[in-house]
């Protein structure tokens, strides 16, 4: 008899629901999110006659949480099944939209019973794999926290303090930078700013990290500091520069976690098998090789062929046709952290011949920049997928065979 399992998440428990090959209920619990609930729903499934020769799988909303580590640890098949779909299937046995943790329970059972070949279990990645994903998010999580501290200050200065914004806008140097950042900690408000000395603005920016070009600095911040503005209120722009201490304070503990962060992601990826395939390619670095190998994992199994992976990364077309409508445009539905370190990748790539002929071609047919890179994206994915299976890395000459026959020279 076939059993498979359901389980309707919650913060604090979780319904679990058994069913057999026709539909019927087979065994019901609502266990704890702790090391008893794991206990009570591992007696669950060995009751229903789960054993190390033949696993229950089990389908969930959320994979989420120390409970379900510890299931996917036991080597069973774990599917996430999207909220979306669920809500469907619940759909095609009740019209009257009545929900309840139990009858989600027994319709993620059925879904495994009736379309488990339609869905996809999580992956089997490796304990290392897994540590780089935790570490690729988490840095990629801290540069999006950077980026909108960094805006919102950028938005506060400008009401109040617009000689900071001008004074640290150059090419390669910005508010986040430790020299802003250093600077606004010791004078967040335009009177203060304009007082310091040059001997105190050098001490600043050598405490910063600055070792060239300080006197050059000093000059360009003492002239614009110092220069004439208008102001705010005098006790409206001392409140202003709180605000200022407050934002610069989490804008620098933002910047120390997205850096120690990437530190740590290089330093997992180093230590995969895989890293040497990955880096193999143009414009991947040890953190943009982190990002890539941590959302698409080691697990062989996980993606059917290239196309899928293209998919899961948002870079290959989908084609929406119904009756004489037929119309191809960019998915939206994707992994966008892939999708966001595959951006970055394709332009850390573009200096390569043979990635920026790919990219002019597109041009040159119509498409414009993110579309391009998508197409180059695209092209790389379905390279990446073949060097991962095959266990080889990254050849040019195979990935853009027309660019290399046109490069070699005429026989005479």
């Amino acid at each position: 008899m076939t059993i498979t399992c359901g389980i309707d998440w919650a913060e604090n428990h979780h319904d679990v629901a058994l069913v057999d090959e026709n539909g019927r209920l087979v065994a019901k619990r609502r266990i704890g999110d702790d090391a008893e609930g794991y206990r009570q729903l591992l007696g669950v499934l060995a009751e229903a006659g789960d054993g190390p020769e033949h696993r229950i799988p089990v389908a969930v909303e959320t994979a989420r949480g120390l409970l379900f580590a510890c299931l996917r640890s036991t080597g069973r098949k774990v599917y996430s099944i999207n909220p979306m779909a669920v809500a469907r299937y619940r759909e095609r046995h009740r019209v009257a939209r009545a929900k309840s943790d139990h009858a989600d329970a027994v319709a993620l059972a059925n879904i495994l019973r009736t379309d488990a070949d339609l869905h996809r279990p999580l992956p089997a990645d490796s304990e290392l794999a897994q540590a780089i994903t935790v570490l690729a998010r988490a840095q990629q999580d801290a540069v999006w926290n950077r980026a909108q501290l960094n805006n919102q200050l950028r938005s506060h200065l400008k009401q109040y303090f617009p000689a900071a914004l001008a004074a640290f806008h150059v090419r390669g140097i910005g508010l986040d930078s430790r020299e802003a950042r250093g600077v606004l900690a010791a004078a967040p408000e335009p009177m203060t700013a304009a007082k310091l000395t040059r001997a105190q603005l050098r001490s600043l920016l050598r405490k910063s990290g600055r070792q060239r070009n300080i006197d050059t600095w000093v000059e360009r911040l003492r002239a614009m500091l110092s220069g004439d503005c208008l102001h705010q209120l005098p006790l409206v722009e001392q409140a202003m520069g709180r605000q200022t201490l407050a934002l610069v304070a989490q804008l620098d503990a933002a910047c120390r976690a997205a850096d120690d962060l990437a530190a740590a992601a290089a330093e997992a990826f180093a230590a995969h098998p895989d890293s040497e395939i990955v880096s193999s390619f143009p414009g991947i670095g040890p953190l943009t090789g982190a990002r890539v190998l941590g959302e698409i994992g080691d697990d062989r199994s996980r993606f059917r062929d290239a196309r899928a992976l293209k998919a899961y990364a948002g870079a290959a077309p989908i084609t929406i046709a119904s009756g004489k409508s037929h119309v191809v445009h960019h998915r939206r539905v994707k992994n966008q952290r892939l999708a966001a370190a595959g951006y970055v990748w394709i332009f850390g790539a573009l200096p390569s011949p043979q990635v920026k002929e790919q990219y002019d071609r597109r041009r040159a047919r119509g498409d414009k920049h993110t579309a391009a890179m998508r197409n180059v994206f695209n092209r790389l994915l379905g390279c990446l997928h073949y060097c991962l299976t095959t266990g080889q890395k990254f050849d040019p000459a195979r990935a853009f065979p027309a660019l290399a026959a046109t490069s070699e020279p005429a026989a005479t």
